[in-house]
Formats: structure tokens, C-alpha cells, sequence
């Protein structure tokens, strides 16, 4: 029993021994290792600095030996500088003493020979420098001139419009001559209440079948028509039937002028503008410029303006709305005797609108000064549509006139061969004889027919005068 016992402890002893010896030897081959990956990263550490220190010293030798090639360069340069310098003085002597050699030998002053110089130059050069400089002009001028014409046939080709109507008497149809003795009444008491409560004056005459309706207010004639046209329809004629009547129809022309104006909104593409706007433009088909509709002239005004600022790269919503409502202020009565540009312009401000579209009514007649484009293509615009033939029935005889005169005043002039006007009268073409009239003459001539046209005709926008004066020469061989 004991003997088993001696053999467990020395199993055990043996045991310990070996895991002891096994531990020391572990840490033994770690720190080994430990050392030698040390002394490695040390040698490769010495390696890399070496290897720097060697690149260190090739890029500081490089480094000296292209200082010192641009040391070299720049003395190198320095003395080309010098020989250079040395150069220009000897030709800038040399170039004096020619000077002086050539003063003495000529006999004349430095003054009289620079005079004498550009005397030369101003007479051999003159003629060719005037030529370049009317040559560039006209070239932009011209350049300037075919663009504009394009955009503007551009734009007037896309537009059909109607031609204006023909302006006639507000008159009302009567179904018999005893309705003409009901609407006067006893002692002319209907007829004086007709015309207090509508504020116009109704004129029955002789002629039969109809009376007729006169007021300088369009609003307030059409008004008067309408209550008319009710009572001959009611037959019968009463102060206080015209009275309703009056009233009905002042009510159904609001409606029909807010229908008109937020139509023409519509038809344009437009947002729903502020009712008052809306009943104004409305308004504007009541009354005639030069027979021509008011509201018609504004529409086409807005499509001829968006249509330019398309042409041009601006945004054509602003310039449409500042077409459409440039004659706004036509439709207010006057209060304080501004201008109907300046009236407009002045409710769309209280309106809260545009302020490029308030500048653009406003100075559509060069009141005010035009703050952007929109200003200047609401000017073209109406000038488009109000001057073209056919917009206005004035327009169409005073261009017949216009046209006529034109001509007529340029043939009075000795010289004059021919002359024509188109472009509805915009553009004058006159012909001379070139045996008559020189160069220095038909420039001469040009001034008096210009002086002409302006002091003994009347015409609105410009006209350009354009004078030929050209010889040709023919003959036949055989």
C-alpha cells in the first residue's frame, strides 16, 4: 500500500516537471522569435534609410546642377539683353543720323516733312478708309435691319386677322311709325326718361322703320340699345317700364362685358385675371381706335408680342399679358386726365401685378421709360396691328393718300426719273437722271425731298427715303 502510494507522488512530481520544463521552453522559443523579427524590422528600418538618404543626395545633386544651369541661362540671357539693347541704340542712332541727313539734304523743317507725311497718307488712304468704315456700318446696320425684318415677317405671316368693320349709327328696328309716338310720348315725357335714365339721346326722325341711339359712351350706347330693343319687344312705354328695363340691361351688359374679357383670357392661354380686369377688357370690345375694336387690337397686340418675345429667347407670357392689356386704361373713365397708358398702369400696380408688364403699358407711348424688352415689343405691336392695311378703315385711305403724295411730291423735283413708295407707304424709292443730277447733287436732292416730306405731309412712324442715281451702258456687236 505504501509502494502504490511512493508511485503516485513521483507520477506526479514527474508530471509537474514536464509541464514545467515544456513552459520555460515555450517561452524560451518566443522570445527567440520575438528577438529576431526585432533585429529584422531593424535591419529593414536601416535599409529604408539608407536607400532615402541615397535618393536624397542624387535629388539635392540634380537639384544643384539645375541651379546652376539657370544661373547659366540667365547670364547667358542678360548678355543677348545687352547686345539688344546695344543693337536698338546703334539703329536709333543710326535711324537719327539718316533723319537728320535727310532734313539737310531735303532742306526742309522736321514740322514740314511730318506735315508733308500725313498729307500723303490722308490723300493716297483717305478714300479707302472711308469706304471700311461705311463698309463695317452698313454691314452691322444691315445685319441689324434682315434680322429685324425676319422676326417681324415671321411673327406678321403667323397672325391672320380680320380687317376692321365698317363703323355705322346704333340703331334699333321698330315694327310701326306709331311706336315712334309711344316712345316720344305725352309732351316727349318717355323720350326725355329714356334718355335721363340711359344717359344718351335718341333721335327719331323720318326715316321709317328705325331710330337712332346717340352717345360718345359705347358702353353706355349698347346699354341703351339693349333697354330699347326690350321695350319696342314689350310694346309697351312707360317711365318706370324704361326705368326696369334700363336697369336690366345695365345688369346684362356687366355680365356680357365679364363673359368678353375672361373669353379673350381664355383664348390666350392666360391665367384668370381679376374680375375688375376681366370686365374692363370686356369693355374694350364696346369701343372703337380709328374704327378699329379696341379688344380685337389688344388680342392681336398679346399674340403679336408673345410671338416676337419667342423669336427673340425671352419669356412670351409676360409680353402677352402686356399686349392684351396695354389699352386697359380706354376702358376707365377719366378722373384725373393721365393718359390711358399711365391710368392702366396704374390700377395694375394696385392690382398687385407684373412690375415688367406695369412698365410695359405704361411706356407703350414713351411716357415713361421702358425698363426691360417687353416695353419695346408692346410699341412694335401696336404699331404692327394698328398701321397695317385693312386694321383700320382710316388706314386704308390715308395709305392710298400717303402713297400717292409720296410720289407726286418726288417728281416735282427736277432730275427725279421715277419714284415709288411701298411697305404701305414706309419706304420711298426715287431714280434720277444720272445725266442731270451728280453725285454730289443727288445727295442734295435726298435733304429736299426728305425736308419735303416732312414739312407738307402728314404720316405716322418714319419713312425711309431711298435714292438711285446709276448709269448703264449698252450696246450691241454684230
Amino acid at each position: 500500500m505504501a509502494v502504490s502510494t511512493d508511485l503516485s507522488i513521483l507520477a506526479s512530481v514527474a508530471f509537474s516537471s514536464g509541464a514545467i520544463v515544456a513552459y520555460a521552453v515555450a517561452k524560451w522559443r518566443e522570445s527567440t522569435l520575438g528577438d529576431l523579427r526585432e533585429a529584422r524590422l531593424k535591419n529593414e528600418i536601416e535599409l529604408a534609410r539608407r536607400a532615402a538618404s541615397v535618393e536624397a543626395a542624387e535629388i539635392q545633386a540634380q537639384a544643384h546642377d539645375a541651379n546652376r544651369e539657370a544661373h547659366r541661362l540667365l547670364a547667358a540671357a542678360k548678355v543677348e539683353v545687352a547686345a539688344l539693347q546695344e543693337l536698338k541704340s546703334a539703329n536709333e542712332r543710326q535711324r537719327e543720323f539718316l533723319q537728320q541727313e535727310l532734313l539737310r539734304l531735303s532742306g526742309i523743317k522736321p514740322e514740314e516733312a511730318k506735315q508733308k507725311v500725313l498729307e500723303f497718307l490722308q490723300k493716297n488712304y483717305e478714300t479707302e478708309a472711308r469706304t471700311l468704315r461705311h463698309e463695317k456700318l452698313d454691314q452691322a446696320e444691315q445685319e441689324v435691319a434682315d434680322e429685324a425684318r425676319r422676326i417681324l415677317l415671321s411673327t406678321m405671316q403667323r397672325l391672320a386677322t380680320q380687317t376692321s368693320q365698317e363703323a355705322t349709327a346704333v340703331s334699333v328696328e321698330i315694327p310701326s311709325e306709331e311706336m315712334k309716338g309711344r316712345l316720344i310720348g305725352r309732351e316727349g315725357r318717355n323720350i326725355r326718361s329714356f334718355e335721363q335714365a340711359t344717359g344718351t339721346t335718341l333721335m327719331i326722325d323720318e326715316t321709317p322703320g328705325i331710330v337712332v341711339i346717340s352717345c360718345f359712351d359705347p358702353v353706355r350706347r349698347e346699354i341703351a340699345k339693349i333697354a330699347l330693343q326690350n321695350i319696342v319687344k314689350d310694346g309697351r312705354v312707360t317711365p318706370t317700364l324704361i326705368e326696369d328695363l334700363t336697369r336690366v340691361a345695365t345688369e346684362e351688359m356687366n355680365r356680357r362685358t365679364q363673359r368678353l374679357g375672361r373669353d379673350a383670357v381664355r383664348d390666350l392661354g392666360l391665367a384668370p385675371m381679376d374680375p375688375r380686369v376681366e370686365e374692363l377688357l370686356g369693355r374694350l370690345h364696346f369701343r372703337l381706335s380709328a374704327n378699329q375694336n379696341t379688344l380685337a387690337h389688344s388680342i392681336e397686340c398679346a399674340q403679336l408680342c408673345a410671338m416676337l418675345a419667342s423669336e427673340i429667347g425671352i419669356d412670351p407670357v409676360p409680353a402677352k399679358r402686356a399686349g392684351l392689356l396695354h389699352d386697359l386704361g380706354k376702358a376707365i373713365d377719366a378722373e384725373r386726365g393721365n393718359s390711358h397708358a399711365l391710368v392702366g398702369a396704374q390700377l395694375l400696380r394696385r392690382l398687385g401685378e407684373d412690375a415688367r408688364v406695369i412698365n410695359a403699358v405704361a411706356a407703350h407711348h414713351r411716357e415713361v421709360e421702358a425698363e426691360s424688352l417687353y416695353a419695346p415689343l408692346v410699341m412694335i405691336a401696336d404699331a404692327i396691328s394698328g398701321s397695317r392695311p385693312g386694321a383700320r378703315t382710316s388706314t386704308i385711305e390715308s395709305y392710298v393718300q400717303r402713297v400717292k403724295g409720296l410720289e407726286e411730291l418726288a417728281l416735282r423735283f427736277e432730275g427725279v426719273r421715277e419714284a415709288y413708295a411701298f411697305q404701305a407707304g414706309r419706304e420711298f424709292r426715287v431714280t434720277v437722271d444720272p445725266g442731270k443730277v451728280d453725285d454730289f447733287k443727288a445727295a442734295e436732292l435726298l435733304r429736299q425731298i426728305k425736308a419735303a416730306i416732312e414739312k407738307e405731309l402728314s404720316y405716322q412712324g418714319a419713312v425711309k427715303i431711298t435714292l438711285i442715281r446709276e448709269q448703264r451702258f449698252t450696246d450691241e456687236a454684230r
